[in-house]
């Protein structure tokens, strides 16, 4: 799953497989002091620099021709602070790690995304999220960070101390410097009622407000093609704990939702006139179930069928209309979509540039099996999206620059402004970082 340099003269190439880098010079720093040293060297050497996660990204955010800095050796749990309730990790710390070592403390984060391969600051940086109605995103539960600054300098931020870095820094795309530590909020673990069931999209439209404000955790799945959709529901829950049991996870997660979904992906693929009765079968294939475990159990999900993804959050008061709008343009397009639309929410947070910056946000995601030509579908998609002032996904496909984000960010300009004090040379730029947030 991990991004290696894979093939000929060190070709990194991401996740799924749309970006590929030919990096001059690789590091792997062992401490935070080797890191340090590499970000100066690179400098003296005119080379940029950009650190690089599980390569989760389907954008060229983490990509260069300079350094590549790769933090596998920077994992671990620094400390756990239970009197204030906090975890710090290293910041290439796999979130599938932080996860178990948190459950073995018997501990929790309050929400997370539904992917766990990611290192905690490749996520954190691009905007990760879960679900939630009243819970945000992985980035919104940071309580501290430590980074390395443009000059080689090692700089720590909270709500206390360098409050303004901390303010932009949590969701900070790599480009104020690279995350070598985070500091968590995290609760005891608690248990979640998981309830999945299959339910008309005319009727999760119509419903949607209700069946927002009363889960904790609400989300769905609809599948193009079809009028129906599979929508999830997660609660807290006394307990007791019941997990789903073996044979039928695997059968679920593993047979259905990874085996048959990757053999229906390429027959659709290789015949894309099937894909609508494909997905008739499909959206029919998960039936309901329920079951109660630790969060992280719940929350997560192997994801091994290989796709690129669009994911723009939209104000949540739009979600309902933006569906439509979608569902009528795939209908009337001759598209054939084999992958399910995926719908989440957020309540609004005080990051600069977490796309539920300032606002209530619903999240809606378009995806393509890996190997199929997505750009009409984007295209199609990203045109309705933006027409309700949505926001992408910093690590996801789009086709958005830094004059969109001026006008969809309030406090663009406060995120810029600490770029140029931070890294004025701009050590940390790439070709992504200047379309987005401009030169």
């Amino acid at each position: 799953m991990s991004s290696t340099a894979n093939g000929k003269n060190g070709t990194w190439r991401n996740w799924g497989g749309n970006v590929s880098a030919r990096p001059t010079r690789e590091v792997t720093p062992a401490s935070v002091d080797e890191l340090a040293a590499a970000v100066r060297r690179a400098a003296e050497d005119g080379l940029r620099v950009k650190a690089v996660g599980a390569g989760h990204s389907f954008t060229s955010i983490a990509a260069t021709d300079g350094m590549l800095i790769r933090p596998q050796l920077l994992t671990g749990i620094r400390n756990v602070d239970r009197e204030n309730m906090t975890v710090t990790v290293e910041a290439g710390t796999p979130l599938k790690r932080l996860n178990v070592a948190l459950a073995r403390e018997g501990l929790s984060l309050t929400n997370m995304g539904d992917i766990m391969e990611q290192t905690v600051s490749g996520a954190t940086s691009t905007g990760t999220h879960g679900t939630g109605r009243d819970s945000g995103s992985i980035a919104a539960q940071i309580t501290g960070l430590e980074l390395v600054t443009a000059d080689g300098s090692v700089l720590t931020c909270s709500e206390k101390e360098n409050p303004e870095v901390f303010a932009a820094a949590r969701i900070g795309l790599g480009a104020l410097g690279i995350v070598t530590a985070i500091t968590f909020a995290v609760e005891p673990v608690f248990l979640l009622a998981a309830r999945e069931e299959p339910m008309p999209f005319d009727r999760v439209l119509s419903d949607f407000e209700e069946l927002w404000a009363e889960n904790e955790h609400f989300e769905f799945y609809w599948f193009p093609h079809t009028g129906s959709t599979n929508t999830k529901r997660n609660n807290r829950s006394a307990g007791p704990e019941q997990p789903v049991p073996q044979l039928k996870s695997w059968f679920e997660d593993e047979f259905l939702s990874n085996g048959v979904f990757q053999v229906a992906n390429w027959v659709g693929r290789a015949a894309p006139a099937t894909i609508p009765a494909i997905a008739q079968i499909s959206s029919k294939a998960l039936s309901a179930r329920t079951y109660t475990d630790i969060p992280y159990k719940v929350f997560t999900s192997p994801r091994r069928v290989r796709f690129v993804e669009m994911e723009y959050a939209v104000p949540r008061a739009a979600v309902v209309e933006t569906l439509r709008e979608l569902k009528a343009m795939v209908d009337r397009s001759g598209l054939r979509v084999s992958f399910p639309v995926e719908v989440r929410t957020a309540p609004a947070d005080d990051i600069a540039l977490s796309t539920a910056s300032g606002r209530d946000s619903a999240y809606i995601a378009v995806h393509m099996f890996q190997g199929t030509p997505y750009q009409r579908y984007f295209t199609a998609a990203e045109r309705i999206f933006t027409a309700h002032e949505g926001r992408p996904h910093w690590g996801k496909v789009h086709t958005r620059d830094a004059e969109y984000f001026s006008r969809v960010y309030p406090r663009f300009g406060e995120f810029t402004a600490l770029r140029d004090r931070l890294d004025p040379d701009r050590l940390f730029q790439n070709d992504y970082l200047r379309r987005v947030l401009g030169a």
